[in-house]
């Protein structure tokens, strides 16, 4: 009696350099990345430990009207100088809030984001941006992030709702630094010079363009 034939079997064995030319390098350079984000958390962390008590912010013990512009005047520039890390909070909140109740422009506003970032600030320098068969130099991929960039916030809504949240969120705190009576501790000699209104997030965007640099190189 004879045997049953055998059905052929191929084994195919994986090619090395196929399996590694198929294993694509990751579209954003991983330690940049991990740096920047370290960077910008340990800033963030340090700025908003440096805010002040909400319950001072709204003390209406120490709310009255100002006499005169001037008077206005001076209570902004000091109520700035102690309570800047709230009113950038403040500020957040108001764009925040606004971008929230607009999901599409928040949307456009993250995919921009990403493609800055996953395009040209933390890209590796040695993968060449491929799209649609075109490979496109870094000064292309920076002239067409910059056009489209300008688009966005300039010729659709995402620019004036952007404007109008700043505007917003800058009234409030015009507004409260008016009304707001500084007290004793408010001595124009406390906060050092570069002290400014977003002064603690400079270390996070000196971090941000240290580490473009790094992966760029």
């Amino acid at each position: 009696m004879s045997s049953p034939p055998s059905l052929p079997i191929s084994n195919a064995q994986s090619n090395p350099s196929a399996t590694t030319s198929s294993q694509s390098q990751p579209p954003i350079a991983t330690p940049a990345f991990r740096a920047f984000i370290s960077r910008l958390t340990s800033s963030l962390r340090h700025g908003f430990s440096q805010r002040r008590p909400w319950t001072e912010l709204l003390d209406r013990n120490n709310m009255s009207k100002p006499e005169t512009l001037t008077e206005a005047y001076s209570r902004i520039r000091k109520n700035f100088n102690y309570f800047r890390v709230n009113y950038v909070t403040l500020i957040a909140i108001a764009l925040a809030l606004s971008l929230i109740t607009h999901p599409f422009s928040l949307l456009v506003l993250i995919g921009l984001l990403a493609s800055w970032f996953f395009l040209y600030l933390f890209r590796p320098s040695d993968q060449p941006l491929v799209l649609f068969g075109r490979t496109f130099a870094d000064r292309e991929t920076l002239g067409i992030l910059v056009v489209l960039t300008v688009f966005v916030i300039f010729l659709t809504s995402v620019g004036s709702l952007l404007i109008s949240a700043l505007m917003v969120g800058l009234g409030i705190v015009c507004a409260h630094g008016a009304f707001r009576i500084p007290e004793d501790l408010f001595l124009d000699d406390q906060e050092p010079a570069s002290a400014g209104f977003l002064s603690f997030l400079g270390g996070a965007a000196s971090s941000a363009a240290a580490s473009a640099a790094v992966s760029r190189v």
